[in-house]
């Protein structure tokens, strides 16, 4: 059942005015008589009714009209004669004229003159021959219906055609056809309905009272504001939907993961997209034959084809490590290394890159970690990108060690809001390593999301380091499919707006 009282107090004035105008009244009335009999005007009018239809108090009932009116030209023809008409009239008391001599005498141009004697041979009011025209009868003709439908337009100014007798009707289809001596408009008329709800507001009573749309200085210095009418506010109104703009969510979770490494006192650092395969796969000790340097496997960029490598002496001590295990006792990969394919540029494929130079520039101790793309030659699937985000970190220091690399990932993980648990696993640059799992309670399982490990000696003897390394990395992407619980992984790239606007602005994204 309506609260009466309630929603008269949250109409607006203008909206009660509307109501009032149906006092004594069961009738539509037109927004000209609201407008008229409540002294506003009619945009306020139609506002008002719009709002009240809304909430199913009126009804606002729309009809249009089609109203043909004369042109410039049009009138001119209703005070002086159709060109037809003014042609037979010139032909009064000849036999015939030369067309010319009967445009003069017609008083018209060349081009009213042409339209004039089509529409005399149509209306069989006379005949040409051979350049000299005649009238068919002696008789004038009598007035048609476009010459009393223009007569008619002339005295009234407008008329709405469907007003106008079938005769008529016809005459203006003609007329039409002759172009710029008809006007029609389509004119759009409101009326509007008192409903059964709205004659029960009306029933109960509708106060007109200035109400106050703000409150000033004036009114809480003289204390007038407690006299003031204020109006009621429906807090159950409908409102737009707002799509405000907001951080892809992609790029929370990477703003996310950089403030946790940035809180637990690591250095963030960045390097270069197109990277040499020294950096990328020589310096972390991975044999030129192996799988992953393959084509099927690795980006190769053209331009530039090969890049500088660094100083003689770290290329030497790299090559060392590869061919025999330089000092470190190891047997390396007894195989004669080549500069030539160190020099090729390649799209990293991972940012471990940006760990090797580091601490190719950087002494111990030291945090560090790096987000950024990465590329590989990956079939596009619901699980797989030739492009997605890793995140890599190192710790350098004398006391590291691998309890240490493990307690760093529990605790990123634990701030990421997981449970994580390890097993052992194979990299080709670190031993010890292992695989990090975080635990789905939705789906009672556990599932792979980074891999880690310390840094082989053969990666760090070349960049002399003489303390431990441990290192780790993720995917970035697959962390957000689990986050957001999208099963493609195509979903963060695919710009689907349906799915963004529904994500929250903040949320468990935020520390």
């Amino acid at each position: 059942m309506m609260d009466l009282d309630r929603i008269i107090d949250q109409l607006h004035i203008y909206e009660k005015k509307v109501l009032k105008a149906f006092e004594g009244s069961d009738k539509p009335l037109k927004p000209e008589e609201i407008a008229e009999s409540q002294k506003i005007d009619i945009k306020s009018v139609m506002s008002a009714s719009g709002a009240l239809e809304s909430r199913g108090f009126v009804r606002v009932m729309k009809d249009a009209d089609e109203v043909v009116s004369l042109t410039e030209d049009g009138e001119s023809c209703a005070r002086e004669g159709l060109p037809e008409r003014r042609l037979i009239e010139a032909l009064k008391g000849e036999e015939e004229l030369e067309m010319s001599e009967l445009s003069r005498r017609a008083g018209l141009d060349k081009k009213e003159a042409g339209i004039g004697i089509g529409w005399l041979m149509r209306k069989g009011w006379g005949r040409i021959s051979q350049g000299m025209v005649s009238a068919v009868s002696d008789e004038a003709p009598e007035r048609g219906a476009d010459e009393r439908l223009l007569e008619l337009l002339l005295e009234r100014g407008s008329v709405r055609i469907r007003e106008l007798p079938d005769e008529l009707r016809g005459a203006l289809k003609d007329l039409k056809g002759r172009k710029g001596i008809v006007d029609i408009r389509k004119i759009k008329r409101h009326t509007i309905e008192l409903t059964t709800e709205g004659r029960k507001l009306l029933e109960r009573g509708i106060e007109i009272v200035e109400e106050a749309t703000q409150v000033t200085h004036e009114h809480l210095k003289s204390g007038a504001w407690r006299k003031l009418h204020y109006r009621g506010y429906n807090i159950d109104a409908e409102y737009p939907l707002v799509y405000p703009g907001k951080m892809h969510p992609l790029r929370r979770i990477i703003d996310e993961i950089r403030s946790i490494f940035l809180k637990l006192g690591f250095t963030e650092s960045r390097g270069p997209i197109v990277e040499s395969a020294f950096w990328n796969f020589d310096c972390l000790f991975q044999p030129q034959d192996h799988a992953a340097r393959e084509m099927q496997d690795t980006f190769y960029v053209k331009n530039p084809a090969v890049t500088d490598l660094p100083c003689e002496d770290l290329v030497r001590a790299v090559q060392d490590a590869h061919e025999t295990g330089g000092s470190t006792g190891s047997e390396g990969w007894q195989y004669e290394w080549d500069r030539d394919v160190a020099r090729q540029s390649v799209l990293r494929t991972h940012t471990t890159c940006v760990s090797a130079r580091f601490l190719s520039e950087n002494k111990p101790p030291l945090k560090m970690f790096s987000v950024g793309r990465v590329f590989r030659r990956e079939t596009i699937t619901y699980k797989h990108l030739p492009e997605f985000h890793q995140v890599e970190g190192i710790v350098a220091g004398d006391e590291v060690n691998f309890r240490n690399l493990l307690g760093i990932l529990r605790e990123f993980y634990r701030k990421l809001g997981f449970e994580v648990r390890f097993r052992p696993a194979y990299f080709p640059y670190t031993y010890l390593s292992t695989e990090c799992e975080i635990y789905l309670p939705e789906k009672k399982s556990w599932i792979e999301l980074g891999g880690a490990g310390m840094f082989r000696p053969e990666v760090l003897e070349p960049l002399g380091v003489e303390t431990p390394v441990a290192a780790f990395g993720l995917g970035i992407e697959r962390l957000a499919m689990i986050r957001f619980d999208i099963k493609d992984i195509r979903m963060l790239y695919q710009s689907d707006l349906g799915w963004l606007r529904g994500l929250p602005v903040t949320g468990d994204l935020e520390l």
